[in-house]
């Protein structure tokens, strides 16, 4: 790993001031070599695995920037907001590095909070897959390197088809049968755990039949989730909440996580699933009992297109240390480090060479990387898409549906409204 390639960060306005979040010099410009580099990254559950590659990391960079300390602090990802909207407006309060989610990146981007950079100068980024770097894009210009991508699949219990004797399905038209099936021969499994507010799990229904959250008119977004097409994904996905299915009682409430926990614990025949939630599934009842392919398209042999989730690492626009946060977020977001967080927490790596050599040491990874590589989809790339999603206006609707019977028609029509006003002001 060649930490002395720099990234090129174009600088920005100083930051004006709002409460401090921890405290540090003053920002002027300046490009300092020495003294600390301060790092945000987010917690986790299981921290443990991931703060070891971490420190490794800043060990390594240590060493070879004479002078300089590397202070980590974990935050928690649910009071993020917060934490950097008083970062971005006192750069005494603000990391020099730091981990975000990369459907905040607008939203970050128009509060002035993050670099542009320059990447092509680093010899590895010419391996980013490029579907993946556009998820730390705005208006074509970067402002983070992506350090994983967050894939989902459909999950599948072996010995659930195996005794019944079924096949997964090879098209989004025949998992409602197929999941009736089950519940009928099992009625102690859910035949596919779905949920009312599971969006991520939701959209691929949606992008399947050529529909979208929201088009792009002039400078701005409008919604597009009223569309034919639209609403033919969302009465697909919807269609999965019900009693002979996934109870509306029981799924309208649940979000991925939920979703994925009812497979983990044996009471779903399949889910949604990330290739985040794998490790998790390894440690479950489920355990040596489930495969996972491709979330099936429209026909027979396509891949639904994927929300690509994941994190990026930024520099901060306020930092005095530009040169040495380049350094720092190419080493910890390279290739090295992205393998030994493979390795440690399964994140996806998002460099091809880096994944090509992850599907031969983990073959259960490989749906992930065929679904990736069949092309993914991204939320609206607007800082007011953190309105449309702080008012849960496409959980709301599918709920509304699934759980209270609504007519799709009119839900979808509210929803659009709903995101028409956000996105206009």
């Amino acid at each position: 790993m060649a930490a002395g390639l720099a990234v090129t960060v174009v600088a920005g306005a100083g930051l004006s001031g709002c409460a401090p979040v921890q405290s540090g010099p003053a920002a002027t410009g300046a490009d300092q070599q020495t003294g600390q580099l301060r790092v945000w990254l987010f917690d986790e559950v299981n921290r443990g695995p991931k703060e070891a590659v971490v420190k490794e990391a800043v060990t390594e960079f240590e060493k070879a920037h004479q002078g300089v300390t590397v202070d980590v602090q974990y935050i928690q990802v649910q009071t993020r907001a917060e934490r950097f909207k008083a970062a971005f407006s006192d750069p005494k309060s603000a990391p020099d590095v730091a981990e975000f989610g990369n459907t905040d990146l607008a939203g970050y981007v128009a509060g002035g909070g993050f670099a542009e950079l320059d990447l092509g100068s680093w010899a590895e980024g010419k391996d980013l897959l490029p579907s993946v770097l556009d998820t730390a894009k705005v208006d074509g210009k970067t402002y983070g390197v992506p350090w994983y991508v967050g894939i989902r699949a459909l999950y599948y219990r072996t010995d659930v088809f195996a005794e019944l004797g079924l096949k997964p399905p090879t098209t989004l038209d025949e998992i409602a049968p197929l999941a009736r099936q089950i519940r009928a021969a099992k009625p102690d499994l859910l035949g596919i755990s779905a949920g009312g507010k599971y969006t991520y799990g939701a959209l691929p229904f949606v992008w399947a039949n050529g529909g979208d959250i929201a088009r792009k008119d002039g400078d701005k977004y409008v919604s597009a989730i009223e569309t034919a097409e639209a609403k033919n994904g969302l009465r697909q996905y919807t269609e999965l909440i019900a009693d002979d299915i996934c109870p509306p009682a029981q799924c309208a409430a649940n979000g991925g996580d939920a979703s994925v926990e009812a497979f983990r614990a044996g009471k779903a025949a399949m889910t949604i699933g990330g290739d985040f939630n794998r490790k998790s599934v390894d440690a479950s009842t489920a355990a040596g009992k489930y495969g996972i392919v491709p979330l099936p398209g429209k026909t027979a042999g396509s891949v639904a297109p994927a929300f690509a989730g994941g994190n990026l690492l930024g520099v901060l626009k306020g930092t005095e240390r530009k040169t040495l946060a380049n350094d720092f977020l190419k080493l910890l977001g390279g290739k090295q480090y992205q393998r030994k967080m493979f390795d440690a927490m399964g994140n996806m790596p998002v460099f091809s060479d880096v994944q090509a050599d992850v599907a031969k040491s983990t073959p259960a990874v490989e749906p992930f990387i065929k679904t990736l590589e069949a092309g993914t989809k991204f939320v609206p790339v607007t800082p007011n898409w953190a309105k449309v999603d702080a008012q849960g206006v496409l959980p709301n609707l599918l709920q509304e549906v699934a759980a209270g019977g609504s007519d799709l028609d009119a839900a979808a029509k509210k929803a659009a409204d709903a995101m028409n006003a956000a996105f206009a002001s």
